[in-house]
This record gives C-alpha cells, structure tokens and sequence, in this order.
C-alpha cells in the first residue's frame, strides 16, 4: 500500500536492516531491496541503477524486463536515470515520456508505465546511482514517498560500497598531475596571498546508516546540538574585528539558525524513520543540498549555506570527528581550501596563518564573505573542482584580482608573483600618498571623487581614500544580511552611525534595492518565477507597492539625519511619475516627524537613478523636480544592450567604451547640464581608469567607484588635459566610430602620458 507516514520509512529500513545483515550476495541483496521498496510504494516497478566504468547500469529491478539487467546502460546525462545522476537531482513526473531527457529502451519494456520519480544515491557528495520507482496510471509520488526514496538511497550507498560495486568515489589524495597549474575562479574578497594549501576539513563517511535503537541516537543528536551552540556562542563572544558592523550581524543571525528547531525537528524526523544520528543529519544535508541546486537566488542560497555549514559542524560533533585544520592549528602560512565555509568555522583560524581562502562554491554576499572582508583575508570562490586538483602541502599563488590561483608553480611563477606582490604594495602606498592631494586635472578642472558602500565598515574607506564623500550607500545591504526584517531603529542607528563617521562630507543613501535577484525570504520577494528577475518586479516597484517598507526606511533616514542635509536616491526609476510618488511618500513621511515634534533634517535632496534607458526619454518632465541624477552604469548597459551581464557569452561583446552607450551617456549629461542638475556615474564603469577618462571626455565630473578605485583614477585625473581629451571624444564620437573606442583611447592615452595602470 502507498506511503503514508514517515513510521512507512522506517517499516521499509527495518526490512532493509535484516536484508544487510544476511551473508548473501550483493546481487540478491540489491534483488530484495527492489522487492521491498516496490511493495512499499505499492508501484509496478522499483529499480536500481549503478554507476560502473563511468556509465549507469541498471543492477536490479521488480518490474521491468528481467533480461534487460546489466544490459541497459546510460551514460551521465542521458535519459531520465542520467539526468538524475548527473545533476544529482529528484524527478517527480506524471508523464515520464513528456520529459524532454527521457530516453526509451525497449528492451526493459517500460512503455507500460507512465509515472516516474526516481533520487540520486550519494556517496562522499557524489551520485553514484539511481533508485528510480514507476507505475503504469500517471500520478504525482506524494512528498512523503519521496522522502522514503530518499532514506533508502542512503542505506543503498553504504550497501554497494561495502559490497564494492560502484566506482570509486573518493577524492584522491593526490591529484593525477603534478604539474603548475593555473584555477580561474570568482573574485570575493580583493588580495594576493601566498601560502601551503590546506584543506578545512577532511570528509566525514558514514559507515552506519540504520538505527538500532532510535531513542539512543537522538540523545547523541541533542548532546550534538547542545555542544555545537556553545562552540558558536564562544566563537561569537571572542569575535573582535572593533567598531562593530554587518559582520556582527552576520554571526547573530548565524546562531539563530543554529538555534533553529525547524532543522532540529526535521533531524528528528529522520531518526523516526530508523536513521542513525550521522546518517540522519547527512539525510536533512542532501535535502538542503537539492534545494540550494533549485534555488536561483543567490541570497537564499546564502542563507542555505549557512544551514549546510552548521549541518557539517553537527555531523563532526555527534561522529567524535572535530579534526578540522582550524583545531589541529595552522603551522604555517596557509591558503584555506574548502567546498564552503560558514562565518563561525573562518572565526576559529588563526589569522596570523591564514592568509587567503579559496573555495569550490561561495558567492558576493555570502555571510562569510563579510566576515572575511572584516578579518582583511582575500578569498576566491567557484575554483571548480579545486580539492581533486590540488593536495595538502601544494604551493598556492594566490591572486583575486586577476581570479586565479596557481598550484605547484615553477620557480619562474613565484618570482614573477613575488615581483607583482611587491609593485602592487608599491602602488598602493602611491596610492594612499595622493589620499590628501584632490583630483584636479591638469589644466586645473576639478572632478569629485566619491565611494560606493554598503556596509557601515565601508564608511572608514572615506579616511583612507581621501574620497569627498559616499555617492552610493546602498541600504539594502542591511536587509539582506538579516534574517528577519531590520527595525525602523536598527535601521535608524545604522544611518545615523554612517552618517557619523562621514562627518561634513555627503552620503547619498539609495532607497532598498531588492528584488531580481537579491530577494528577501522574509519578504517573498523571491524571482523564481519571473523569467527575466532584473527587468521585473524589484527595486522602486517593490518598495511603491510594499510602501509600509519604504515609509519605515524613510523615517529612519529622515530621524537619523536631523539636523543634517539628507541626500536620498531611489533606485530603478523609470518614469518622472514614479520618482514623484517616492518623493511624496517621504515628504509625508518628513512632515509626519515634524508634527510630533521631533528635530528634522535641514534639508532633504532628492536625486534619482537612471538605470532604465526610458527615463532619458523623459529627462525635460524629470530635471526640474530632481536635486541629482546618477547614472547606474551596470544595469543601463545590459538594458541598452539587451545583454545579460550574467551571459558569459555576451560578456565581452558589449564595451563600455561603445559609441552607443558613450553617445547615450554624452546625451544625459548635455542635458543635466543644460538644466543646472548635478550628474554622477555610480556604476562600475567608473571606477576602471581608461573608462573613467571617456566619461570625463563627455563631461561626467562626479563619480562613485569602489573605495579601491580612488587611487587609481585620482593618478589618472591628476595627469589628464581635460580639453584635450574632450576635443579627442568629439572627433572619435562625431565621425563612423568603430565598434568599441577603447583601442583609440587607450593610444590617445599612452601618447598624452596619462597614467592608466
């Protein structure tokens, strides 16, 4: 009879635990697992699928043609079997035909059946087979059977590796080749390290899957629990990184989810279904795991992998196996490699040894990213496969800025590295040199040089740069490190804070920017079903529609700037109307604070951003009710363009330094300028030398760059002839230009003797 409770789940490892037990062939133990699975879900079929010599071999079945056993094969990738294996992913199909990976073999004689679900066996993070069950009337396989596939895959992996019949799955020891070798990954944290690679953790493999006494192992899960959260409320306690900041807030929502009874309960579970601790701990973990593979927000992913890594500090916990390289201690100067990590495990290295990270995952906001900026360790992330590529002890030269990392290099490699190690230190203490000298060009024109931020940290950046002010302070980024929804106050006192430090110099805060694909799980903000996240319902839309968010964030902004002139810009405008929505929101919101009494700000500017390429259609209804306008570079250009920035294959056809997009952008600022408006770039484009001169060319002098961009578009600006270079861009742009002027500019520049590097 079908499933209907996870007591069935445990029925089914019961059967199973006296099916391992016997001395019986592999062969015959696979044969009644089939039977047993396939009475249990009540379908026609069950089978079981093995990864041998690099293709899935079907090993066992109730229901399809007997003669078809190790007879049917599918490479990875092929069919529904090999998609399963090859993403290590469930499928759960009415119609299994209509799939468009479903691939028929006549000779199992499954044209009888409709429906199919079938899960992945994992062993050691790997698919190593299918268990695959079908029916012959098209149904949906209700959650709970799904979950019951899922137990019993696991108890399958340990039968067949025991019994060895997959291929080996374990990450060897050594990498096949020993030679240099050069890994492109993702930039993360900006720095050059050099150090022995180390790996965080060594692979926990569970031996013992099926329970035998279920209440004995969920007190080893509750004594696991109970010493993981004191470990991270330690962690968390000794943490000193001064000033306080988002990483803070980072490790409270971090222990929040250790504290999480969602995940403790659904571990429980696991164990009622027969599961040992370990096994029921790696059971919720691949759940976590499959999802993170379905979920194409990267924040949710984030937050899913702070699960994960709690998930791997309980597994050590209840397995007795602590031994990662943080408590055995760093004995030398070490680049960490690891599939992920979470904030509170980079806590526990000795940061006089660690000097970089690399990792196989890992994204822009994931919460250890923060913490690594705060600690000052550069890290490189989606260095796919590194841990089969490289061995503890291999010399790793780090280098995030070019997003590489080289392993085993040559004698050559080290002093070139060492060479560039040495002029980067050299530059940037020129750099810091020029923190105090303002950007004035040759022929005397001052450009004002602002710094994007985010993070309360980042303000300190306006002391180290020299930078005039914060012309991007991006608020959302408060939100999205968060667990919850911030309070007005906790709001309030960030700005405030930002707004402290900055002094008499101007921070231009921009409304929350959320939405696409920066979705709020608390707010259900979520992409998912949009086909096109960054063209669709994010950033001003959200916030004109869930105005309960924007009026608190207008009230904390407007409280903490009293006494103060508050430069505020709303993201995304599109048309003049929406701009004007958003500025009547705020004034009632201002006017609100004012009738109660409460000291206001003693002025308030209004700026918006100029990222969707209609408003430049509107600029004449615009201009005269704004007090700024900044041009977001980023998402203009893949709007103008109709090019994701996301597609590598439209990555590098689409320049900056375009005559469409120079052209766009000469229109703009003619036309600000013409109105008295002040105009400023705050994209990316900005804060690269050679694409900072063209837009000074087209009579852009305000810009707002990355706090690592001041010194080197300062030394530009300072060795410019601003007339000369506004004369070189009207010849380039007013005759046939070519398809990117960046070859043209970069000669122009080398011949004029300005400084580009």
């Amino acid at each position: 009879m079908p499933l209907s409770a996870a007591a069935s789940a445990r029925e089914i490892l019961v059967r199973l635990h006296d099916v391992m037990a016997a001395r019986s062939p592999a062969q015959a133990k696979l044969n009644q697992v089939v039977q047993i699975v396939g009475e249990a879900i009540g379908g026609e079929v069950c089978s079981i699928y093995l990864l041998r010599e690099g293709v899935l071999e079907l090993y066992a079945t109730r229901g399809l043609a007997e003669e078809a056993v190790h007879v049917t094969k599918l490479a990875m990738g092929e069919g529904l079997v090999g998609t399963i294996a090859k993403n290590s992913e469930i499928l759960n199909l009415d119609e299994a035909a209509s799939h468009p990976a479903f691939a028929y073999r006549p000779e199992t004689g499954e044209e009888r059946y409709h429906s199919f679900a079938g899960v992945p066996v994992i062993r050691r993070e790997r698919a190593v087979g299918v268990l695959a069950v079908q029916h012959a009337e098209p149904r949906a396989y209700a959650d709970v059977e799904i979950e019951a596939l899922q137990t019993v895959a696991m108890v399958l992996s340990e039968l067949i590796a025991n019994a060895g019949l997959i291929d080996g799955g374990d990450v060897p020891s050594r990498p096949q080749s020993t030679a240099p070798m050069r890994i492109m990954g993702l930039k993360l944290v900006d720095g050059m390290a050099s150090g022995c690679a180390v790996f965080h953790q060594p692979r926990i493999v569970i031996e013992h899957t099926v329970a035998e006494d279920t209440e004995a192992e969920r007190r080893r899960v509750y004594a696991a629990f109970d010493k993981m959260r004191e470990q991270i409320d330690r962690m968390a306690a000794q943490a000193e990184f001064g000033g306080g900041g988002e990483h803070d807030e980072v490790l409270q929502t971090y222990k929040m989810f250790a504290y999480d009874e969602g995940w403790a309960r659904r571990i429980n579970e696991a164990i009622d279904s027969g599961l040992t601790a370990e096994a029921a701990i790696e059971r919720v973990q691949q759940r976590t795991r499959q999802r993170m593979r379905q979920i194409d927000d990267p924040l949710l992913a984030d937050r899913m992998h702070d699960l994960e890594d709690l998930a791997n500090r309980l597994l050590r916990t209840v397995s007795g196996q602590m031994g990662t390289a943080a408590q055995m201690g760093l004995r030398q100067d070490t680049i960490l490699i690891a599939r992920n990590l979470g904030p509170a495990e980079l806590l526990e290295y000795d940061r006089r040894r660690l000097k970089g990270v690399i990792l196989e995952e890992g994204s822009l906001t994931a919460h250890v990213i923060i913490v690594a900026r705060a600690m000052g360790v550069p890290v490189l992330g989606r260095a796919r496969d590194i841990r089969r590529q490289v061995a503890e002890g291999d010399l790793l030269l780090l280098d995030v800025g070019e997003a590489n990392v080289f392993a085993r290099p040559t004698p050559a490699m080290e002093e070139a590295f060492e060479a560039k190690l040495l002029l980067k230190q050299k530059r940037k203490a020129a750099f810091a040199a020029l923190r105090d000298v303002p950007p004035v060009t040759a022929d005397g024109h001052r450009v004002t040089l602002m710094v994007n931020a985010g993070l309360r940290d980042d303000v300190h950046a306006l002391d180290v740069t020299g930078a005039d002010g914060i012309g991007l302070f991006r608020t959302e980024f408060q939100f999205l490190v968060s667990a919850t929804l911030p309070q007005r106050e906790r709001q309030q006192r960030l700005y405030r804070d930002v707004l402290d430090v900055a002094g008499q110099r101007p921070v231009v805060f921009r409304t929350v920017d959320i939405g696409g694909d920066k979705a709020l799980p608390y707010l259900n903000t979520s992409a998912e079903d949009e086909e096109n996240p960054a063209m669709g319902w994010r950033a001003l839309r959200v916030a004109l529609e869930r105005d309960g968010l924007m009026k608190a964030q207008a009230r904390a902004l407007l409280e903490a700037a009293a006494g103060r002139t508050l430069n505020v810009m709303f993201p995304m405008v599109s048309e003049p109307w929406e701009f004007d929505e958003a500025k009547a929101l705020f004034e009632a919101q201002r006017a609100w604070i004012a009738g109660r009494g409460r000291r206001p700000p003693t002025g308030v500017r209004y700026g918006a951003m100029l990222e969707v390429p209609a408003l430049a259609e509107q600029l004449d209804v615009l201009l005269p009710n704004v007090d700024f306008l900044s041009i977001g570079t980023n998402d203009l250009t893949q709007f103008l363009f109709a090019a994701d920035r996301a597609n590598p294959k439209l990555a590098e056809r689409y320049d900056w330094l375009s005559p469409s997009i120079l052209r766009f952008l000469r229109r703009v600022a003619d036309q600000a300028h013409a109105a008295g408006v002040p105009i400023a770039v705050c994209g990316e484009m900005g804060g690269r030398p050679l694409e900072a001169m063209a837009l000074i060319g087209i009579g852009i002098d305000r810009l707002s760059i990355t706090p690592a961009a001041i010194g080197p578009v300062k030394a530009m600006i300072r060795s410019l002839d601003r007339r000369a270079l506004r004369a070189r861009m009207a010849e380039l742009l007013g005759t046939a230009p070519p398809r990117t002027l960046r070859a043209d500019l970069g000669a122009w520049a080398v011949e004029q003797g300005v400084e580009l590097a």
